[in-house]
């Protein structure tokens, strides 16, 4: 049985015209399609980016920048857990620098054992390489804000410390004070964060009020008006009415026992802290400036 023969797809001249055309045009054709899609985006060369709009404004960009805020708004206090993750996980996240390692009860055991107060006043002084306020300003966190992160990394290690009581505001500021102030009389370790934060209260709050003119002749008039100036500003919130035990100002009896350190020890106190007062008043003011507060009511008190 025989195969029938193949025909020849080709069997006319324009046939064969077209062949060849299409064997020439379909590849052109396919070529060009492929380039164009590789070419469809927009490329740039190396650089050839550096001046647009984004890059521009990043290089003019000021590097201080500053920040308007209403000094009658009501202030909106971070929690202890936004303070610990913003500045105090730094080093107590991996335990860096000797810190007592965040949730690790045998790091925080001891410390703990020694009250909320001590706690709170070694982060508002600094301790060892810790700075003071770990490295921040009043401006960046309040006493409270502090506080709240020292009760956050406590509570979360084994304590079982109260939340610090929020400042009050305006008159409230006074009625919160008096309340810490007798809490103190109770001995109660867990009054502590009220008490600091009460005074803190008491010192936003305090009007400026003319303060009693010093009788130290020692004192020069620019040192006597910068120590007076400090007084009405930052001390008075406290010292003026005796808040949290510290000495009444103009009360010799009060100031009595103080006076008998040597007055690098009572400035040290000022300069450092003691106690619920936090170091310089919790204020940024210069060491002179706050040893010129001292003299003021030293003098004040003699």
């Amino acid at each position: 049985m025989s195969e029938a023969p193949h025909g020849a797809p080709i069997k006319t001249p324009g046939q064969l015209i077209a062949a060849v055309i299409a064997g020439f045009a379909v590849p052109i054709i396919i070529i060009v399609l492929l380039a164009y899609y590789v070419d469809n985006s927009t490329r740039t060369g190396a650089g050839t980016d550096s001046l647009s709009e984004a890059e521009v404004t990043a290089r003019i960009k000021p590097i201080a920048q500053v920040e308007i805020r209403d000094a009658n708004a009501p202030r909106v206090y971070k929690t202890g857990e936004e303070v610990y993750k913003a500045v105090c996980s730094a080093c107590h996240a991996s335990g860096a620098a000797g810190a007592p390692k965040f949730t690790n009860t045998a790091d925080w055991a001891p410390r703990i054992s020694q009250g909320f107060d001590t706690l709170l006043h070694t982060a508002l002084a600094g301790k060892g390489a810790m700075p003071p306020r770990g490295g921040t300003s009043p401006d960046d966190y309040s006493d409270f804000e502090i506080a709240r992160a020292v009760a956050y990394m406590a509570n979360n290690s084994g304590a079982s410390f109260p939340e610090p009581a929020q400042p009050a505001s305006g008159a409230a500021a006074a009625s919160a004070a008096a309340g810490a102030s007798a809490a103190t009389a109770g001995g109660a370790s867990d009054a502590g964060a009220a008490q600091a934060a009460a005074a803190m209260a008491a010192m936003a709050s305090v009007p400026q009020a003319a303060a009693a003119p010093a009788s130290g002749a020692t004192q020069s008039a620019d040192a006597s008006q910068a120590g007076k100036a400090l007084y009405q500003q930052v001390c008075q919130a406290c010292h003026a009415a005796g808040v949290l035990n510290a000495p009444k100002f103009g009360d010799k009896e009060a100031w009595a026992p103080r006076l008998k350190e040597p007055m690098d020890t009572v400035y040290n106190y000022a300069l450092h802290g003691k106690g619920a007062m936090p170091p310089k008043g919790g204020s940024n003011a210069s060491d002179a400036d706050v040893k010129a507060a001292v003299d003021y009511m030293v003098s004040a008190a003699k």
